[in-house]
């Protein structure tokens, strides 16, 4: 196991590259095993989850090449086995998505139930209602999900809530079913657009995605494809706020300005300067930046993989601000943490309370989700001293070289093996 020592203090400046979307490559991955012919993905980014769902598909019996780091090549032609269930895919929220295209393409699946971050609870009742609606039974034992059905036929469905996870799942479930499919209340998250514009790049019919209500027409089949998997919105977000909390200059490359708006919005409101062009975007923040409100919500809202880090930098900003958590009921347990280098914050509920500005001071921390640990991270970057930030391989389920990303950016750290005294010592005495 590995961990983060960081020195704080220093303004990130310069440009960074956002790599693919992991959120809709889980999706993407997913699908291109419902092709009959090899399906080529583009943009992938390398981090865990993603890496873990590969090998799962290879334990399907299905071909993976890799092309390059970035990019690679899916055949399922020769799939030989409908059940997923390995000890790393239980450790991951993707997996899921497994059900709906084996259900979709061979109207049978055996899936481990997904796991993740514990950020809350994420039942699967809107993926199993859907599937169910198609013609589909669905029954959970011995901790997978089985899914059945003769023939899937396409229905009217309504989501309880616009769950991203059962919107694409549906999604893939539905584009071989047989007549129309209608999902009202759907996600409308960028990624989920983008999976349903890989489905279309393959010969399905899908209609509305991103919108208040989608419409499938069952086809017959899908072919192959090459496909770019869009930037990701929370790597960029993330990067975003660290320019804020170190009061740098960070000129972020490969994005889609237009999913960050409301968190530009945010960080210009805090006093950051924000400037948009083309597929670029850059932050600036001056020395003083001011407390605000935030609450998350579903797409277009303030994404809750955005909260650790803004209610981060929301802890050195001058004034109270309230954050309130509106998707997951278990998102704030990083703020023990955070209290431990001295910030200021409050938790009743689903609502946090930040008094600033705090100075943050070095302390060891550790992760207990990927974007909380992420976010200290960030904390870290600002705190005066050094901070370790220990079970990083929640950060490694998301980011690609966030470290090395961070240090091209002037960032003083460094990813060595947990509890390596001596490496500590070394790098303690190097920035010193």
């Amino acid at each position: 196991m590995s961990q983060y020592i960081i020195k704080g203090g220093t303004p990130l400046t310069g440009e960074v590259s956002i790599g693919g979307a992991k959120n809709a490559a889980l999706g993407i991955i997913a699908a291109a095993i419902m092709a009959d012919d090899s399906v080529t993905i583009e943009n992938i980014p390398d981090v865990r989850d993603i890496n873990v769902l590969l090998d799962a598909l290879t334990e399907l019996g299905v071909r993976v090449q890799r092309i390059n780091r970035h990019t690679v090549k899916i055949n399922a032609t020769k799939i030989n086995s409908f059940r997923a269930d390995s000890e790393a895919i239980r450790k991951i929220r993707g997996s899921y998505y497994l059900i709906g295209a084996l259900l979709g393409k061979y109207h049978h699946a055996e899936v481990a139930l997904p796991g993740g971050c514990s950020i809350g609870s994420r039942p699967i009742d809107q993926h199993e209602k859907g599937f169910q609606a198609l013609g589909a039974t669905t029954e959970k034992k011995h901790g997978l999900v089985f899914a059945d059905a003769e023939k899937l036929t396409g229905n009217h469905i309504y989501l309880d809530i616009s769950s991203v996870g059962a919107t694409i799942n549906i999604m893939l479930a539905s584009v071989l079913a047989t007549g129309q499919t209608v999902i009202e209340n759907p996600a409308k998250e960028p990624h989920v657009v983008d999976v349903a514009s890989f489905l279309n790049s393959m010969g399905a019919n899908i209609k509305g995605a991103g919108t208040d209500v989608i419409r499938i027409k069952g086809v017959e089949k899908l072919h192959g494809t090459t496909y770019s998997i869009i930037p990701d919105q929370i790597e960029a977000g993330t990067f975003m706020m660290a320019a804020a909390i170190t009061h740098g200059d960070i000129v972020l490359k490969n994005v889609i300005p237009k999913h960050l708006e409301v968190i530009s919005a945010k960080l210009m409101e805090m006093g950051a300067e924000i400037e948009e062009s083309g597929d670029s975007l850059r932050v600036r923040a001056g020395k003083e930046l001011s407390g605000v409100n935030v609450k998350t919500f579903p797409y277009p809202g303030f994404p809750t993989d955005m909260q650790p880090q803004t209610t981060t930098v929301l802890a050195t900003c001058t004034g109270t601000s309230v954050v309130t958590e509106s998707v997951f009921e278990s998102r704030f347990k990083y703020v023990d943490e955070l209290s431990r280098m001295g910030a200021e914050i409050m938790i009743e509920g689903n609502t946090a309370v930040i008094k600033g500005p705090k100075s943050l001071t070095g302390a060891t921390v550790s992760a207990p989700d990927l974007r909380a640990g992420a976010a200290l991270v960030l904390a870290g970057l600002a705190a005066e001293g050094y901070t370790v930030v220990e079970q990083i391989e929640y950060i490694e389920r998301g980011y690609e070289d966030f470290e090395k990303k961070m240090m091209e950016l002037g960032a003083v750290m460094a990813k060595i093996e947990q509890g390596n005294e001596r490496a500590i010592k070394k790098f303690k005495l190097k920035t010193a």
